[in-house]
């Protein structure tokens, strides 16, 4: 592979699985105890792949998913271990994410077991805000950015917003 074709935002072995068709270690990705609601992206160029309404613990030690959001992925099949497998890469950017099995949980009977290496996880918005605000000033306070609302001291209202790594979203 040559150096072109690497991705400067992304680590060696972000790299290495989704061009090179690579495999992180078993059971070294932390999406595999992520248990917020929200969805998961693909880390090459942010297409939102699968819902987390769709993921579940298949004890083969990557993140795995019963179904994908529709026509994000493109297949082919992997002959590389001597026996046949369906691979899936993002449509958009080509990047590898993993394997298809057929021992999945209904109703779908499929397992998209994905290289947690190659997703983003963005958890669902717990603030909506439909209507213009008015916001007083601001504060930054070890992670979490708070909102004044109001002008009088002792009417402050605050809206607590907090960040979580990874940054790169």
């Amino acid at each position: 592979m040559s150096n072109k074709d690497w991705d400067p935002n992304l680590t060696p072995e972000q790299n290495y699985v989704l061009r090179q068709e690579g495999t992180e270690s078993p059971d070294s990705s932390p999406l595999n105890n992520e248990k917020r609601e929200g969805s998961y992206h693909c880390v090459g160029c942010g297409t939102k792949l699968f819902d987390s309404s769709t993921k579940y613990e298949s004890g083969s030690g990557w993140p795995s998913f019963f179904k994908s959001l529709p026509d994000v992925f493109e297949e082919k099949t992997d002959m590389h271990i001597g026996y046949p497998r369906t691979e899936y890469h993002c449509k958009k950017c080509g990047g590898h994410h993993g394997h298809i099995f057929d021992d999945g949980p209904k109703p779908t009977g499929k397992r998209y077991c994905n290289n947690g290496l190659c997703l983003v996880f963005k958890p669902k918005s717990w603030i909506v805000i439909n209507k213009p605000i008015k916001c007083y000033y601001t504060t930054y306070q070890q992670g979490t950015l708070y909102l004044v609302m109001s002008s009088r001291p002792r009417l402050h209202k605050f809206v607590r917003l907090t960040f979580h790594p990874p940054w790169r979203i």
